[in-house]
């Protein structure tokens, strides 16, 4: 059975996915449809399913694993699937919505591992203390989260690979540029999006929690410094923790994007590049790796709605390159 990454335009298709997300809306009929993502281990795709009725509404919601017969199309440049039927799984079909989830590429335990072993290149005690008084408090949850809802990293485990990939950046570049202060740009990296187990709701039909429509991450994680401050006694007017709450604050770089302040100091501003890079990246080949040789992908939103060519030659190179890493594990 093929999975929703493997699906080509015009195929129809019968097999189980989970639905990740179910948006009851109101067509311009006046009539209800829901807005469906659907998931499997491979990706996601939306569909619409239209005059919905109120028992449908309420059998077909988020978390739900179903039995799904549709045809791969595109509207707008963007993937969807035009739903012909769908039946909620029997008792003797594979229903646990663990099942069709999307994670990491890399385990738990081995990011886990590698980040505890960067904390001590985290020299700045104050630093050191907080990060690791924030992890332990979060740990469960940053290990399992994904890094947004949708876009970038929105998979289990999400969250703690894309730390795991910018801190792998941030040494590269700390390597090229001793002048940056690396124990700082990895503490900014390690917490810059910690907020998210605050902000989302689970590794599972992921939504915004209350607090996280209505504060957002940056603002909850400068919380949570300084609550951590004051579990530790760790002064909030000593310049070392000013400057760690700058990183956290200033990471998505102009206002218009949330931040509160623009980064003023370089390893702010680093950090801000850094994030981009990973998440541009992981949206990029997120879509390459569905888009034959010599076709544009389909558009990305996170990437201002634009679709990306992939060129025959580079894409064998591509192919050749995960087919290696794949051996490799």
């Amino acid at each position: 059975m093929k999975k929703i990454r493997d699906l080509v335009i015009d195929e129809q298709f019968e097999q189980f996915v989970l639905i990740k997300s179910a948006d009851v809306r109101i067509a311009k009929n006046g009539k209800k449809f829901i807005a469906f993502t659907f998931q499997d281990t491979s990706g996601t795709i939306d569909g619409k399913y239209w005059d919905a009725s109120e028992e449908e509404i309420n059998k077909f919601t988020a978390g739900t694993v179903v039995f799904l017969n549709g045809k791969r199309e595109v509207y707008q440049g963007n993937p969807q699937v035009k739903i012909l039927h769908m039946r909620l799984t029997r008792v003797d079909e594979p229903g646990e919505p663990s099942l069709y989830m999307e994670r990491a590429p890399l385990k738990k335990e081995e990011m886990e591992e590698e980040i505890n072993q960067l904390l001590f290149e985290i020299t700045n005690a104050h630093w050191n203390r907080i990060v690791r008084y924030l992890l332990n408090k979060y740990q469960k949850q940053f290990f399992e989260f994904p890094a947004a809802k949708r876009n970038h990293h929105a998979f289990a485990s999400g969250l703690a690979y894309h730390t795991l990939t910018m801190l792998h950046l941030g040494k590269s570049i700390a390597d090229e540029y001793p002048e940056l202060n690396r124990a700082l740009l990895y503490a900014g990296i390690i917490l810059h999006d910690l907020g998210k187990v605050i902000e989302l709701s689970g590794p599972m039909s992921t939504e915004y929690t209350l607090a996280g429509n209505l504060i957002g991450h940056l603002v909850l994680i400068d919380e949570e410094i300084t609550k951590a401050c004051l579990a530790l006694k760790i002064s909030e007017a000593d310049e070392d923790v000013l400057v760690l709450r700058h990183m956290v604050l200033a990471h998505h770089g102009l206002l218009e994007y949330g931040s509160p302040v623009r980064p003023r100091i370089m390893e702010a501003e680093i950090l801000h590049q850094i994030d981009n890079i990973d998440a541009s990246m992981q949206m990029m080949l997120t879509s390459i790796r569905q888009t034959e040789p010599g076709k544009y992908t389909d558009r990305i939103f996170g990437m201002d709605n634009r679709s990306f060519y992939v060129p025959k030659d580079l894409y064998q190179k591509f192919i050749f390159f995960i087919q290696n890493k794949k051996s490799e594990t």
